[in-house]
């Protein structure tokens, strides 16, 4: 007992050194995002529907990179834990190159056809307005944000989450600190509204990266700026980086597309509504800004240990993290909920938006510790190498379960607002069933390194375990016959 005792008193040693960093920069993002609303609300709920409505454009961006931060994260940490630095290079270099291309595409659709991406999102011609002027400005960001991104994930993957804590501290304050200045225009600045929250965040995302390459340099970390190293790969593994990182693209594209299509639903309430959805995502993201941490310490654990051949290790930590997570994460609902009063005050909210919204958030107290145990799942399913199972499950039941209900309420039965919302989470306790059983079906260590690979077939004999999905080799025989 004293053993096992001491034994999770060390895991959580282990994840608080990672969670900790990673929760407190994005508790610090998303505190500088509360901080902007809490000025652009001063301007109007049509200028804060306007806003969030882009930043659902930026939520889809998020989606289509993630697949390949995923995949780096995979390999990355997998070469960490066996020690390979020639493998830590050529993922980190594949990885960089695929979501700055994605960082590109977005940038030139943001600044070049905004009116296109603000037609997906809504119908409100005034909010639309409002948000192809924001658009033009912050599009420059994405190619900036993406390259954060990258060095962003290969240092917390080798264990460095400090840089990036401090990278997304000085963009907070440079945020905050640009927002004042230019949409109020203090400091003979002048008045430029919801445009100088724009620029702030361009400001922000230019100071991130510079950090982080400053840092690099002074401390002489490697890999991160040795560009002319990270780009050797072969075709093998490429291939096999393609291969496995292809599963998460899909599902984090797939994803992102199936959450656009269920937010334009959403973006065709009234307008009181649609300023409580605003407010409702930004409770929502401090709840994933604790949970960013707890996920991306289980990523880079789980991985060292699979590419390490430490597979009963994996297994075990797993199942403590996955548990800590939903655990976590209710705690966390309820403290949103005790001190909603004066936060949705302070964001503006009064009156009918005011109550939508906080019955949305009590209704994320049962929804959220689901909801985020299953996506604590998927990141150390991944780092352990199987997207697949993940893909599968989340897509599927996404575009066949939740897409379907949500239209069919919205355009032929005109169901209300809270119906619709709830029909865009009921999978999510189907999901976890799911995902628990594979957890101990120990099928989802799947080692890419050299060390795992040694001892994967001793670890499958001991618990019996047959590589494959009973689903697939099932629809197999069947096209056989």
């Amino acid at each position: 007992m004293i053993r096992k005792r001491k034994s999770r008193l060390s895991q959580l040693k282990e994840i608080a050194v990672i969670a900790i960093p990673v929760a407190f920069q994005n508790l610090l993002s998303t505190t500088g995002s509360m901080v902007d609303t809490m000025m652009l609300a001063t301007l109007g709920e049509l200028t804060v529907s306007a806003v969030s409505m882009c930043a659902q454009f930026s939520t889809l961006f998020l989606n289509c990179y993630w697949g390949f931060v995923a995949g780096g994260t995979l390999f990355v940490t997998q070469y960490w834990g066996a020690g390979d630095e020639k493998g830590i290079r050529r993922s980190y270099g594949i990885s960089l190159c695929m979501i700055v291309s994605i960082g590109m595409i977005f940038g030139i659709l943001s600044v070049g056809f905004p009116r296109l991406v603000m037609g997906i999102y809504t119908n409100n011609p005034d909010v639309r307005a409002v948000g192809i002027s924001y658009l033009r400005i912050v599009g420059w960001m994405f190619p900036i944000q993406s390259m954060t991104v990258a060095m962003s994930m290969l240092l917390r993957a080798t264990e460095h989450p400090r840089i990036p804590l401090v990278g997304g501290i000085l963009s907070v304050l440079t945020n905050c600190l640009c927002n004042y200045i230019l949409i109020f225009g203090h400091f003979g600045a002048p008045v430029l509204g919801f445009r100088g929250a724009a620029l702030g965040t361009l400001a922000a995302s230019c100071m991130n990266l510079a950090v982080l390459v400053v840092f690099v340099v002074i401390r002489s970390i490697p890999y991160a700026l040795e560009f002319h190293r990270c780009f050797s790969w072969d075709r093998s593994f490429a291939s096999e980086y393609f291969r496995r990182s292809s599963m998460m693209l899909i599902n984090e594209c797939g994803m992102g597309f199936g959450n656009t299509m269920i937010n334009a639903v959403l973006g065709r309430q009234s307008a009181v509504a649609i300023a409580a959805i605003a407010i409702y995502r930004t409770m929502e993201s401090m709840i994933w800004a604790f949970f960013t941490g707890f996920s991306t310490a289980g990523s880079i654990i789980i991985g060292k240990e699979v590419g390490a051949g430490n597979h009963e290790t994996a297994q075990e930590k797993t199942r403590f993290i996955v548990y800590l997570t939903s655990t976590f994460v209710f705690f966390n609902c309820c403290c949103v909920i005790a001190l909603h009063v004066p936060l949705f005050t302070l964001l503006g909210l009064s009156g009918e938006s005011f109550a939508i919204c906080r019955n949305l958030c009590l209704a994320y107290c049962i929804i959220g510790p689901i909801r985020l145990g299953n996506w604590q799942h998927i990141d150390c399913f991944r780092s352990g190498g199987d997207p697949l199972f993940c893909t599968v499950v989340d897509v599927s039941s996404l575009y066949m379960l939740v897409i379907p209900s949500v239209y069919i309420a919205h355009f032929v039965f005109r169901a209300p607002f809270y119906v619709i919302f709830l029909l865009a989470y009921w999978d999510e306790p189907v999901r976890y069933c799911l995902m628990q059983r594979h957890l101990y079906s120990r099928k989802w260590i799947k080692p890419v390194t050299d060390k795992g690979l040694a001892t994967i077939d001793t670890f499958r004999e001991k618990y019996h375990v047959t590589p494959g999905y009973p689903f697939l080799d099932a629809v197999n025989r069947k096209m056989e016959r």
